[in-house]
């Protein structure tokens, strides 16, 4: 990492926190978060995390009124949302490191994309989903409940995947397919991992919304390592 890479990285959070994206905290989370994966050397995930970033700020300001009115807006990401959405990422990065293999790739961009497939499902689903179901029994729930699923939800974090898994072909691997395959799908099965979790775990109070996020991405970077390794 250069004079360049701490500038640009630096300015970009700056600008997360000028905008309202994420708190100071969160911040500079995110900044030493991209210092770290930078110093692995990996332009490409940092690229997929930013992206991520703005994708979920622009879909948590998409009909900000009507989330408002339902009580479930939140604009500011902090420092514990980073690392819930982050980390994961991170350590699967340092593994790639070690074993140099094209399925640790799989691995850091599934977990991206389960961040960035639960983000826009929840965020797009609030306001358009129509009747939102409990994904654990299928009964009605109230817009916004942990563990609500709709299918505007479902498809948005389809497309939250897929941009990742898109993102994810131009890693190291020569195998662009299958990385945009496992990506894309461990990314969609992870957000819906995610919300199982937010239905029964995070709703006894066992993990909050950050540690329902690390567990979520967690799972699904293993998922997309698995099914590189199987297609």
């Amino acid at each position: 990492m250069n004079i360049i890479d701490i500038g640009v990285i630096t300015l970009l959070g700056l600008l997360s926190y000028k905008s309202g994206a994420l708190d100071f905290k969160g911040a500079i989370g995110a900044m030493f978060l991209g210092y770290l994966i930078l110093s692995l050397g990996s332009w490409v995930t940092f690229f997929a995390l930013l992206t991520f970033l703005i994708m979920g700020t622009l879909a948590t300001r998409f009909k900000a009124r009507e989330k408002l009115e339902l009580g479930n807006l939140d604009t500011h990401r902090s420092l514990g949302n980073v690392l819930g959405n982050g980390l994961a990422p991170l350590l699967f990065l340092i593994i790639e490191v070690i074993i140099k293999n094209d399925y640790g790739w799989a691995a850091v961009f599934s977990s991206i994309a389960t961040a960035n497939a639960d983000t826009l499902a929840s965020e797009i689903g609030k306001p358009l989903g129509k009747n939102p179901r409990l994904i654990t029994n299928f009964r009605k729930a109230k817009p916004g409940e942990e563990g609500a699923v709709t299918l505007v939800g479902e498809l948005a974090a389809l497309l939250g995947a897929l941009v990742i898994g898109l993102i994810g072909t131009f890693s190291i691997s020569d195998y662009k397919l299958k990385m945009l395959l496992s990506v894309t799908i461990a990314g969609f099965i992870g957000a819906n991992i995610d919300s199982l979790i937010g239905a029964t775990l995070e709703r006894r109070g066992l993990v909050d919304n950050n540690g329902t996020n690390f567990i979520a991405t967690l799972i699904g970077g293993v998922l997309g390592a698995v099914m590189f390794l199987l297609m």
